[in-house]
């Protein structure tokens, strides 16, 4: 899956998901649990896509955004605990389950979606990766990137609207680091530039 591109991030990107594709074969189930987590901005996002745009195994994989379960801008941790609850843990039991995206205009829950146990699951967010996550996936990855790209990308991705709650978001996000240490955590480590 070589890239086409001269963008760094996109090349690094590129290599991350071949390596992750590998280790979802290497897992030999059909059904296995990716985590992807780093702050925000880091990519994580675009690498999931990209991994389930590629994905080695028949059926597609249930591409899941934590972003979609965040209660709102003080909601890293109820929406991890969300994502353990609705899916992590029914799919790792074999159970159908279901789960309500957060609609963040109208600051409630939306639709929800169902989580087939049957077909492999890629969560990608802040948070993610954590001690009781990390028991129930099959691949763990931590996505490293410098604050001042990661800020860039999240504002040219989300605009004004994640601005004032950048330092908000992050003092979440820090706590995440050092409570659950999601690096020491991940069989996989990418760093973007």
């Amino acid at each position: 899956m070589p890239s086409r591109s001269n963008d760094p991030v996109a090349q690094v990107l590129q290599r991350a998901a071949a390596g992750i594709l590998d280790a979802v074969v290497a897992v030999a189930a059909s059904n296995p649990v990716v985590l992807i987590d780093g702050r925000a901005g880091a990519g994580k996002s675009t690498l999931a896509r990209i991994v389930a745009a590629n994905w080695p195994l028949a059926g597609r994989p249930q591409l899941i955004a934590l972003d979609s379960l965040y209660p709102g801008w003080d909601g890293l941790d109820a929406g991890v605990e969300r994502a353990l609850h609705d899916i992590l843990r029914p799919h790792a039991r074999g159970l159908l389950s279901t789960w309500r995206r957060w609609d963040w205009e109208q600051e409630t829950e939306a639709e929800a979606s169902a989580v087939t146990p049957a077909l492999g699951v890629i969560l990608e967010g802040c948070g993610a990766l954590n001690p009781a996550t990390a028991r129930i996936a099959d691949v763990r990855v931590w996505v490293e990137s410098p604050e001042a790209p990661r800020k860039r990308r999240a504002f040219e991705r989300d605009g004004d609207g994640f601005r004032p709650h950048w330092d908000r978001w992050a003092v979440q996000e820090q706590r995440h680091i050092e409570r659950d240490d999601p690096r020491a955590l991940a069989d996989i480590t990418i760093t973007v530039p």
